[in-house]
């Protein structure tokens, strides 16, 4: 399978390709960059630079993947919009994937961790959630994501390890609510090998969807919503 994959839901940015060929076999390639409100101007040379290195077009390609969120919405929108793109065009299958899922399995590639409580910094006050055993080499949600006051994140205890922005934020008030250990650099960030690989599985599954159903996830309603709907709500 050719498939790539897309990340600019934080203030991380990266691709990852994986191709095959009867010739090599299969090759993965990725770019990685702490690049802040750069995303945009970074995305469409990396992803160049990319086929370019592995000689391959465009339309080999057989599914791509991104980062549909939770994280920064103009971040999230842009792997979204990329996605959305590139499937349309050569008529492939997307597959979202949750960038707290991908932090877990960055924390399980990395670090070796099996059970990964992340949280990421949501501004005002809130972090978003997710709680991730690793199973058969993969996250599994355990639980449900959610954007909550730290203080209110589910108990999961010690035996799980705390990876994510949040922690660097609010450590002592997550900790003392979920009980999770803090490890020293542990990823905070998330990483498109990450998310290729997960999304690879999706594929391969037959989860993946089409373009116009490759849709971002905010966790925090009242971001996309209305004033007119917040009132209704209320």
């Amino acid at each position: 399978m050719n498939i790539v994959a897309i990340d600019t839901a934080t203030e991380a940015f990266s691709v990852a390709l994986k191709c095959h060929s009867e010739q090599s076999g299969s090759n993965t390639l990725h770019r990685y960059s702490i690049e802040p409100r750069m995303h945009a101007k970074l995305l469409l040379p990396a992803l160049d630079d990319l086929f370019a290195e592995a000689e391959l077009s465009r339309s080999m390609l057989n599914a791509v993947a991104f980062g549909r969120g939770p994280g920064a919405f103009t971040g999230v929108r842009i792997a979204t919009a990329a996605s959305q793109a590139i499937a349309m065009a050569f008529d492939i299958p997307v597959a979202p994937v949750s960038t707290l899922a991908a932090i877990a399995l960055r924390a399980h590639r990395e670090k070796g961790a099996e059970k990964i409580a992340v949280a990421i910094d949501a501004r005002m006050g809130e972090v978003y959630w997710g709680a991730y055993r690793i199973n058969n080499g993969l996250p599994e949600l355990h639980g449900e994501e959610k954007v909550c006051a730290p203080e209110q994140v589910p108990e999961v205890g010690t035996e799980w390890t705390a990876a994510g922005t949040g922690w660097d934020v609010w450590a002592e008030q997550l900790q003392r609510a979920s009980g999770a250990e803090i490890i020293n650099d542990m990823p905070a960030l998330p990483h498109a090998l990450d998310i290729l690989q997960i999304g690879e599985n999706y594929i391969k599954q037959g989860k993946g969807v089409d373009a116009a159903k490759a849709l971002p996830v905010y966790l925090r309603d009242n971001v996309a919503k209305t004033e007119a709907e917040r009132a209704a709500t209320k």
